[in-house]
């Protein structure tokens, strides 16, 4: 058993009594430098400073302490983007105590009177700033973590580019400890770092008139991608999100990715979505991580290589897009095979070729077949009229446990 010990800024003083025996009754005490600093004298345990980087040398190092009595020592609450939450996926949580101190979330909205459950929360540290980017919104109030005095200034630089810039701004620092500031701004005219690398900024959003709001339901402006053409268009985008189905915690392969705004609209839909998008053509692949650094999903993860191989060793998905590369040998086979029983198959076909292969697999394993045409208004001479899209077939299929 492993006992998480949360510390504030406070140090020894703020901690309540349980969380006091816990470390004095310690053998070994893990945790950061500047956690491990607050200990007082009482505290006479061994000191284990955590290696660098972490994650790799976290399992042997709780090995090597087994069957002492041990207490890791986390910032604030550690089971908000801590190190408890870590500790329960290795160990189980049977075998991790957690003593929460007051997150930094909590502490901010406190200072600042803004309702807890109302707040979107990103945190910075070891994470891409560009995760903010799909949070900013019109009136949205959002809590920063911070990595380092620069965070504000990341901050602000991210929401000014975004058409965000009069956005209110506070740098919330030390919060707890008698050091505590509060440094106020806006987006535009921030200036210098934080007062403390321990900051927390919180953001009010609101839009410049420039800004172009990007809703989080599926069908994003088509303009809102990099592209060179090969972009699933924005109602045929809707349709297909609608077929795919995204939920939280699920993963999905973006087979033949184009631009990736499949892909991109998946993880949009709920932080803990992921996906993998696989693009055989460099440029592609390269202009699908700024999209979606920019939409605001840094982490969505782009494979390069031709499918079937470039599926190799990738995670079971819980849905499947195939948009481009469909009549390559093998590839809808490979697809269909490794989708987890209640995963959903959507494959959109444009050319005869994969609209045979397409009604191919319709009738053998049934599912969802709708056809697709879209027409927008354009000038004809002086007047307006229809101008159609190449129409486009969806089908759609669940895999059940006996398929």
């Amino acid at each position: 058993m492993i006992t998480v010990v949360g510390i504030g800024a406070d140090g020894w003083d703020g901690l309540p009594e349980t969380s006091r025996r816990a470390l004095e009754a310690a053998e070994v005490v893990m945790g950061g430098p500047r956690q491990l600093e607050l200990l007082p004298a009482s505290a006479a345990a061994e000191r284990v400073r955590w290696p660098s980087p972490l994650l790799p040398e976290l399992p042997a190092l709780v090995e090597r302490h087994a069957g002492r009595e041990a207490c890791v020592l986390a910032s604030g609450d550690p089971m908000f983007y801590g190190i408890g939450s870590t500790l329960v996926r290795l160990l189980g949580a049977p075998n991790v105590r957690v003593l929460p101190h007051v997150s930094s979330l909590s502490l901010a909205c406190a200072r600042l009177g803004w309702p807890v459950e109302q707040v979107e929360t990103v945190s910075l540290v070891g994470r891409p700033p560009e995760t903010l980017n799909a949070l900013a919104l019109p009136g949205r109030r959002i809590v920063v973590l911070g990595a380092g005095r620069d965070a504000p200034s990341q901050v602000a630089a991210l929401l000014t580019t975004r058409g965000y810039g009069p956005s209110p701004m506070t740098a919330l620092s030390d919060l707890g400890a008698a050091t505590e500031t509060a440094q106020h701004g806006t987006a535009e005219a921030w200036a210098g770092p934080a007062a403390s690398p321990l900051n927390v900024i919180a953001v009010e959003c609101v839009p410049g008139p420039g800004a172009e709001p990007l809703a989080l339901v599926p069908g994003l402006p088509d303009t809102a991608y990099e592209h060179d053409g090969q972009l699933t268009k924005r109602e045929v985008r809707a349709v297909t999100l609608s077929r795919l189905a995204p939920c939280p915690g699920e993963l999905l392969w973006d087979v033949g990715a184009g631009a990736g705004s499949i892909a991109v609209e998946w993880m949009r839909s709920h932080p803990s979505c992921a996906a993998v998008a696989v693009e055989s053509r460099p440029d592609r692949a390269a202009a699908i991580r700024r999209n979606a650094g920019r939409l605001g999903v840094p982490a969505l993860r782009v494979v390069e290589g031709k499918a079937p191989a470039a599926l190799d060793d990738l995670p079971a998905p819980d849905a499947v897009f195939v948009g481009g590369g469909v009549t390559a040998p093998g590839v809808l086979e490979r697809c269909w095979s490794q989708l987890r029983p209640g995963g959903r198959l959507v494959v959109n076909a444009v050319t005869l070729e994969s609209e045979a292969l397409v009604g191919q697999w319709y009738g053998r394993l049934g599912g969802d077949l709708v056809r697709l045409a879209v027409q927008r208004a354009s000038p004809v001479g002086g007047f307006t009229g229809w101008r159609p899209a190449m129409p486009v077939t969806v089908w759609s299929l669940t895999r059940k446990d006996d398929t």
